[in-house]
């Protein structure tokens, strides 16, 4: 069996350390900035006085209505009927889970009220409505409008 010769000075083989050194640093550089990447649905909600909602540890399920009326679930824009359908699914796995739903405070009432029908008739029995708190002292002028 006969092995390779080298000379002194030339090296065949490729040196990988400095890439991996690299791919860690890529790596550790996306560790830290995905979580403050977090993209939703713009929704200006409206402020009201409620205490803080206690979050599940499981990924929580969030349905946006955004100003134009459009649904979404988690950032994917759907109808009602698709909406019941992947929230039945879900509850098919997991019953206990809790949706929480974000409307955008120029929504028509009746979208609400037939969003959160959707959601019970797919057997959600935890709604949470996410709201804004109010700033300080503003109580008296919320309640004016």
């Amino acid at each position: 069996m006969a092995f390779e010769q080298y000379d002194e000075g030339s090296i065949s083989q490729i040196n990988v350390t400095p890439f991996v050194d690299v791919m860690l640093v890529l790596l550790v550089i996306f560790m830290v900035t995905a979580p403050i990447l977090q993209q939703g649905v713009n929704v200006e909600l409206p402020a009201v006085e409620a205490g803080p909602l206690v979050s599940e540890t499981a990924e929580q399920l969030v349905v946006a209505i955004d100003g134009e009326g459009r649904v979404h679930l988690n950032d994917t824009p759907l109808d009602l009927v698709a909406l019941g359908e992947k929230l039945t699914a879900i509850v098919k796995l997991r019953a206990d889970r809790t949706v929480y739903l974000r409307a955008d405070k120029d929504v028509v009432y009746g979208k609400v009220v037939a969003v959160m029908a959707a959601i019970r008739s797919a057997g959600i029995a935890k709604l949470g409505m996410v709201t804004e708190p109010l700033p300080e002292g503003n109580f008296a002028e919320q309640n004016e409008s």
